[in-house]
């Protein structure tokens, strides 16, 4: 018996013969002529090493070796029936399912109202969202562990091109804080130069604590760093107390207390692009496309422009 793998139309085309009940029904059935119908069950009977359709005057019959294979032949098409529905089942948005990598303050901010409203409109698809740091997500896009990542760089730090953007979602400016008890606190724009005699507070070993020493420095000064916090909320808790101002991108601060006044910094010296990448190489999904939709729309409202 060969050991090549059996060809799948003809096994459903014996399926077919036996549903029918002769060659020429399901040739008629096929739009194809009798002879050809009986060369492909030749071709099956070859390949299987046994005869399937005993042919006499008065039309055909099944093998018994027919009869078993056609019930093969039926999973089959069942199989490639549910495979089917599906693959449109996919194509339609009744299931599937997106990886979404993602940094902190995106995940804290915009993320939540992308995905509330991506379940609106597609609420069989599953999305999985794990936040990291900036370096952690390229290495999950590289090992394809997401299917699309939001990422952030800033002018004179662009995203490589090794990971191909896809789309900004957002430029959000880079912010002061100041104590609400700050001189400065009630202006709603403050010139860097005014704060370079103050005490800053900044992130230890995060981008932030370099964009602080490069835009200082671009105005002239270099800052008196006094406490380095772990996280934006450390941040803004020595803030709060009056131990010194700070810088952060909006998204990093749009919750805070009354004891935190957030200016804006004359000429946005550090804007922080907001972007979303894919792999260059990887084939998206209908879901994949709807989330993307769902991010530009949520990431173009008004909400995150002011």
């Amino acid at each position: 018996m060969s050991s090549a793998p059996y060809n799948v139309d003809r096994l459903l085309l014996l399926l077919l013969v036996s549903r029918t009940g002769s060659l020429s029904a399901a040739a008629d059935e096929l739009a194809l002529s009798t002879s050809a119908v009986s060369q492909q069950m030749s071709k099956l009977e070859r390949e299987v090493g046994l005869p399937l359709v005993v042919r006499h005057p008065k039309g055909m019959r099944l093998t018994d070796a027919g009869v078993r294979l056609s019930a093969y032949a039926l999973r089959i098409d069942n199989a490639l029936a549910a495979a089917r529905n599906d693959m449109a089942a996919f194509a339609t948005l009744e299931r599937g399912e997106v990886r979404i990598a993602t940094f902190p303050t995106f995940a804290a901010s915009v993320m939540p109202k992308v995905l509330l409203h991506f379940h609106d409109l597609h609420p069989e698809v599953e999305v999985t969202v794990r936040s990291y740091r900036l370096d952690r997500i390229e290495e999950a896009l590289e090992r394809r562990g997401g299917d699309h990542a939001t990422l952030w760089d800033y002018p004179w730090a662009p995203i490589g091109a090794e990971i191909p953007v896809q789309t900004t979602l957002l430029k959000e400016p880079t912010m002061l804080l100041l104590p609400a008890g700050h001189p400065l606190a009630r202006r709603r724009i403050v010139d860097l130069e005014e704060v370079a005699g103050d005490r800053w507070i900044t992130r230890s070993s995060h981008p932030v604590a370099s964009v602080l020493e490069r835009i200082c420095r671009e105005a002239g000064f270099d800052p008196h760093v006094v406490f380095e916090a772990n996280d934006y909320q450390e941040l803004l808790g020595m803030v709060s107390a009056g131990l010194g101002v700070a810088i952060a991108p909006r998204l990093a601060v749009r919750s805070h207390g009354p004891e935190v006044k957030v200016v804006a910094i004359r000429g946005n010296p550090a804007p922080r692009r907001i972007l979303l990448a894919k792999l260059a190489e990887r084939v998206q999904s209908p879901a994949t496309l709807a989330l993307v939709r769902s991010f530009r729309t949520v990431s173009g409202s008004k909400e995150w422009s002011r």
